[in-house]
């Protein structure tokens, strides 16, 4: 399953909000229908990212991303609630906003009471302008993981490892110090229009949906490749092939893993083909193959198979082209050399064999005779295409 959230669903995530308007309790409801329970841990972990960076949100969008994570399992005991942690800290972080603050801790509070739930029924923006300080006040921390998060033991291995990841969203450089959000630049209330840094802030926070992992960036952990088997001079797997004439179909190849096996081993790449050739699944093969970038290894099997089975000429057709593209479109002269005299000997093979219908191709192979004339090949091409005029 995918780590991140794809172009929709950050979409979906970052219209929720923005949906400063409506009542929270819809904005809850539209998340859980619009995305499958599934991808409620995803989209969850990205908006934590976002929050842990205070300039990120304005502060009607915190709101409503505090009332995702808290609903998307709002179902559940709270201390089932896989973000439960965070949000007990966030409503005892003493620099936070007193109004976030007070929101945070009415919906932990509202956990399995219906009167409890009342307050989701105004939107983030009407919350905030009618909010009343002096009305309030803050439980301490140790109090609130006592009666909302898991008391968690100990673990009794500490992995060298663990820590091995850093987050995924680290603040601006370009934002100055001392511009917090309570700084007129990045006013954070309702309406308000701050700029992170350069580009458009719209496009940062839907790239960042897109692209953070719940677990963060993690180092890359150099790994030797393993040792090739040894080659065996019997071709064993030729051998299995001819005993079980069904193998073919359960041997876990399929058109995606063909292009490696016809650069490792063209000859196994060649029996394989051949077993396949009346399977239905054959054409998504043939369209790897005539699409797979041009080599050496790629026309032998072409022109193995051709002697071996029949095949579509709009396939043999459509390979051609590919060829003569691609020897067009190199720009290393000395590649670009090799391959033209590589195809050139190919062409004459196919057309020696009566393989391909020269009339078909005369005028494109011609042109790429003739653009290619300083290679020897290519002048033994064009006078055989001569002598079959």
């Amino acid at each position: 399953m995918m780590k991140t959230l794809n172009t929709e669903e950050s979409m979906t995530i970052y219209a929720l909000l923005k949906a400063e308007q409506t009542p929270l309790d819809e904005i809850a409801s539209d998340f859980k229908s619009k995305l499958p329970s599934a991808r409620h841990f995803v989209a969850c972990s990205s908006l934590v990212s976002l929050l842990q960076d205070k300039k990120m949100l304005y502060s009607t969008q915190r709101l409503v991303a505090f009332t995702i994570l808290h609903q998307a399992y709002a179902s559940q005991k709270s201390s089932a609630n896989p973000f439960i942690n965070f949000i007990v800290d966030a409503a005892s972080e003493d620099e936070a906003e007193k109004y976030e603050r007070t929101f945070i801790l009415q919906l932990l509070g509202s956990d399995g009471s219906s009167t409890g739930k009342e307050f989701l029924k105004q939107s983030a923006a009407d919350y905030v302008n009618s909010f009343d300080s002096s009305l309030h006040d803050f439980p301490k921390h140790e109090q609130l993981q006592q009666q909302y998060c898991v008391k968690i033991p100990p673990e009794p291995y500490n992995c060298l490892c663990k820590d091995g990841s850093v987050k995924s969203l680290v603040p601006d450089p370009d934002v100055p110090l001392g511009c917090d959000a309570n700084s007129p630049e990045f006013d954070l209330q309702p309406g308000a229009k701050p700029k992170l840094g350069s580009g458009d802030r719209e496009d940062t926070v839907l790239g960042l949906l897109r692209n953070l992992s719940p677990e963060g960036l993690d180092p890359q952990w150099i790994r030797p490749l393993p040792p090739r088997l040894p080659v065996q001079e019997g071709e064993q797997v030729l051998v299995e092939l001819a005993n079980d004439p069904k193998l073919v179909y359960h041997c876990g190849l399929t058109p995606r893993k063909l292009p490696a096996l016809v650069e490792n081993n063209p000859l196994i790449a060649v029996e394989v083909l051949t077993k396949l050739i009346n399977s239905p699944e054959i054409a998504e093969y043939f369209t790897v193959l005539v699409n797979m970038d041009m080599s050496l290894h790629s026309m032998e099997v072409v022109n193995r198979l051709t002697t071996t089975v029949e095949l579509p000429s709009e396939f043999i057709r459509m390979y051609i082209t590919n060829c003569i593209s691609s020897c067009e479109n190199i720009k290393d002269k000395y590649m670009q050399n090799r391959l033209v005299r590589l195809v050139c000997v190919f062409l004459q093979s196919l057309i020696r064999n009566n393989i391909i219908n020269v009339k078909d191709l005369f005028i494109e192979v011609q042109a790429f005779c003739i653009e290619f004339s300083r290679i020897r090949e290519a002048a033994a091409l064009f006078r055989l295409l001569k002598t079959l005029e």
